[in-house]
């Protein structure tokens, strides 16, 4: 009986946010997968970024100033704390599953797939896992798809997995 490796990988990257479509991204990998590495990523933006586009957006002059002491100091920040609690969680999940796991937290300058394909080159990994929302109609053609970003723009395989346990979200 001869052994076949091809659907065997090294090394793979598991996009997660904290949401229940992650966490069922990592139970399938952990059930399909014959990998025992991964690397748990989770996109974070500081604070003063995401004030800055909110108050953009709303027409509002903003730089975030004054929203957490030191801006050079990404440990005070409040978005930085959060993302590594749900990267200490989504890495703890995936180690439940088997995986020998390793957090990689990395903050977004500009889109999350972009950070995650960067880290994934990086990295070196063979796969690529990400959950989605699977949003239809309006909503689909209004929010850019991380999942789907990651398809088209990843230079190795990308697992997308569907929520579980529910229907996909639909325009009312």
């Amino acid at each position: 009986m001869s052994s076949d490796t091809s659907a065997h990988t090294d090394s793979v990257l598991i996009a997660f946010d904290g949401s229940d479509q992650a966490r069922n991204a990592i139970k399938y990998a952990a059930r399909l997968l014959s990998s025992h590495k991964a690397y748990i990523i989770t996109a974070w933006e500081p604070i003063h970024r995401q004030a800055a586009r909110a108050a953009g957006v709303g027409g509002l002059a903003g730089g975030g100033q004054g929203i957490f002491e030191d801006p050079d100091d990404v440990t005070s920040d409040p978005a930085y704390i959060d993302a590594t609690q749900i990267s200490h969680e989504g890495v703890a999940l995936a180690a439940e599953l088997g995986f020998e796991t390793e957090p990689y937290l990395v903050e977004s300058t500009t889109a999350v797939w972009s950070a995650i394909v960067e880290a994934s080159q990086e990295l070196g990994v063979d796969l690529i896992v990400a959950g989605t929302r699977a949003l239809t109609g309006w909503r689909s053609l209004l929010q850019s798809s991380v999942a789907d970003n990651l398809v088209k723009h990843a230079q190795c395989p990308v697992l997308v997995v569907p929520p579980l346990d529910e229907q996909p979200e639909q325009d009312e």
